[in-house]
Parts: structure tokens; sequence; C-alpha cells
């Protein structure tokens, strides 16, 4: 367990290796997060009837003329988007793939994006002005403390845009994060999404796309595509999504044996502050954006990661917790083999500036610091959880 703040303490999951101090996350009386409990209850899913139910739902959805698209599918060319789009077209569907660009494409990131067209789909990638991009990632990173920021309301207003422009309301998302629904689509009154709605998964941080206006130059007219359509666009196309993990069993390592057999390319070892080579490879700059959830949180990637596979038993808890020590919350020198220098060099930021930004975000409740409150480092620049030995 971890010292807290009036003598109380951080727990751990007793199942799992997941901290409270994740955002959201809720550790019962005998010690078991609810991701754990959420887990366990799809044991009692009837995955037949939900399949059955996803049918009806594309078929309701289907163009009746084949005009149009069935669907659009937010893609990144990683493995989940692999997997969603290969079910979509196992289901008969005829979708359209929509990517809005990422922060600092990767090469293997290029290549998967590729393999996806190759799957036999329409695509539609939007680059955003990098020269705004570049702006942004630089003042999200200093205000939020998160580089990826744009990509993360880019994700969602993209194809959400091009939904309303192309009169398409059926959007596939992923998995839901909270497992608790299967999107709007399945909601049996008024199932037209909305500004609150696409809010509660967009990852703001408290930073709204108007707050940007008028910082470094940035000006109305370059957050376009940033911006979510009005309700009255959404409302007029009755543009709606579900989740495919609330109808299909969900696993990133199953969607990751999906997809290489249907080409995709995983990365050639480990990735930087993960445990394994197939997830989050398509851009540079993920690392940082990793490092500082590990900051805020004192957890990074490997535990998520970690906590996945212990759940679903590929992993044994004690394992977890070894390799959680190995692997999580490094100081990001390089992601994907690109230097961390190069990465700050494309927003500008000195490797000095960007240290100061760390330090600034680092919660010292949880890391350990010298009698005068300074967060202490090893040789690398690596932080050290306080009492993380203790972890039970």
């Amino acid at each position: 367990m971890l010292p807290k703040e009036n003598g109380k303490f951080v727990r751990y999951c007793k199942k799992c290796v997941m901290p409270e101090t994740k955002p959201d996350l809720f550790i019962d009386d005998s010690g078991v997060c609810n991701a754990c409990c959420s887990y366990e209850q799809r044991k009692e899913v009837d995955w037949v009837q939900r399949k059955v139910e996803l049918m009806q739902l594309l078929d309701k959805y289907r163009s009746k003329d084949g005009s149009n698209y069935d669907c659009i599918i937010p893609v990144s060319g990683g493995k989940d988007s692999h997997y969603q789009v290969i079910k979509m077209l196992e289901l008969g569907m005829n979708p359209l793939c929509v990517t809005g660009s990422t922060d600092k494409l990767s090469d293997i990131g290029r290549y998967n994006i590729e393999n996806i067209k190759k799957l036999g789909v329409d695509y539609i990638e939007v680059t955003m002005n990098p020269v705004i991009r570049r702006k942004i990632n630089r003042l999200a990173l200093i205000q939020v403390g998160d580089i990826s920021w744009p990509e993360h309301i880019a994700i969602f207003t993209t194809p959400i845009r091009i939904a309303a422009q192309m009169n398409i309301p059926l959007i596939i998302w992923g998995e839901n994060s909270q497992n608790e629904y299967g999107g709007p689509a399945a909601a049996a009154g008024n199932n037209v999404l909305n500004r609150q709605w696409l809010e509660e998964f967009g990852g703001l941080l408290g930073l709204r796309v108007t707050d940007l206006v008028g910082q470094v130059g940035i000006k109305k007219k370059d957050m376009i595509l940033y911006t979510y359509p009005t309700d009255e666009e959404l409302k007029k196309v009755g543009v709606t999504g579900l989740f495919l993990g609330h109808y299909l069993p969900w696993d990133g390592y199953q969607n990751a044996l999906i997809a290489q057999a249907h080409g995709f390319k995983t990365y050639d070892k480990t990735v930087e502050g993960s445990l394994v080579n197939y997830e989050n490879i398509d851009n540079y700059q993920t690392g940082i954006h990793d490092y500082f959830k590990f900051l805020k949180f004192a957890f990074g990637r490997a535990t998520d990661l970690a906590c996945l596979h212990v759940r679903r038993g590929r992993l044994m808890r004690e394992d977890a917790i070894n390799l959680v020590k190995m692997h999580d919350g490094k100081f990001p020198a390089s992601y994907l083999g690109c230097p961390l220098g190069e990465i700050l060099e494309d927003i500008d930021m000195t490797m000095e500036e960007f240290v100061k930004i760390c330090d600034r975000f680092t919660n010292k409740k949880l890391f350990v610091c010298d009698s005068e409150g300074n967060l202490l480092k090893d040789k690398d620049g690596n932080l050290t959880k306080i009492n993380y030995d203790n972890v039970e």
C-alpha cells in the first residue's frame, strides 16, 4: 500500500494490480475494483442473444438500396480498428472507414492504415493543419499535461462530422471503457448522439476547444475539424453509435491475433512502457501521453495491460506485479525507437522545458521526495513510487 495524505493509504485491487488512484475506479470493502467486478459479470452475458441484438440493429441502419454506406467505422489502423472492420465485413456491412490523422504518425502506423484499406473498404483520412496541430500539442501538454489531447478530440469529431455531412447515421465504436451499455443506438427512445454524450467520452480534461481560440495565434477557423457538429445537425441525420464490445466478447489480445491474421503488423519488440508489441504503435507521442498518466496517478500502460491479462487468467497476479515494476512509468527517453528530443523538437520544446512540465504535473504524494520536497530521480530520470514494494 502507498501512504497518502492524512495518514490514509492508496489501495490496490486484490484481484488485479490497479491502484485506487485511477480516476473513476472504486475498490469495494472486499478489496476488489469495479473493473474486475464488471469483467466477472461478462460471464453471465448471453453472447448469442447479444449477437442477435447486434444483427437487428445493423439491419435497422443498413442502406436498403445500396445508395449509401451502412455505417462509419472510426479507425486508427490499430488492432482494434482492424477487428471492427473485419467483423463488420463478416456481418455483411458496407462500412466507410474514417481516420482523423494521428499527431505524429509512426512508420508502422502508416503501414497498418494502408493494410486496413486492403481489407476491402472505402476509406477517408482527414489530416488537420499540422502547423496548428503542433501548437495544440504544445499548449495541451503545458496546460493539462496531455500531448495527445488534439488526437483524442479528433477521434470523436472527425467521423461524426463526416457522418452528418454524408448522411450516414450509424457509427461503430469499439469498446465502451465503462462496460455499461451498448451505446445510444440501443436506446429504446431518443437514440441520437448529443453533445453531452460525446463530451463524456471525449477526454477533454477540462480544456475546451473554444479555450484555445486566441492563444498563440489560433483562430476559430483553425478549430473547425476539432468542433462537434451542432445537436441540430446530428438530429437531422439521426447520427447514433454502438459499442461493438457490448455485443461481441472484447479482448485486445484476441483482436490482435485476428488482426495479424489479416496483415496487421506488430512492433519488433515490447513497446517502451508497455508489456506487449501490438498496441499503441501508430503514434510516436504516445510514450509522453502514457508517462504523464503515470506522473498524475502512479500507474501507466503496463499496469493497464497487466490488469487485462490477469482478469482473463493469462497472467498470475504475482507475475503481473513484477512485470509492472519492470516496465511501468519509465522516463520516455524514446518511443517506438524515436528519441524524445526529436519528438519534442516537433512541438518546439526543449528537454529542459519538458522536464519542468513533468515535475509540475507529478503528484508528489505518490513519489519519493527529499526532505525539501524535491522529487528524487535515478540517473535515467526515473521516479520511485512511495513504498511500492509493499503492494499486496
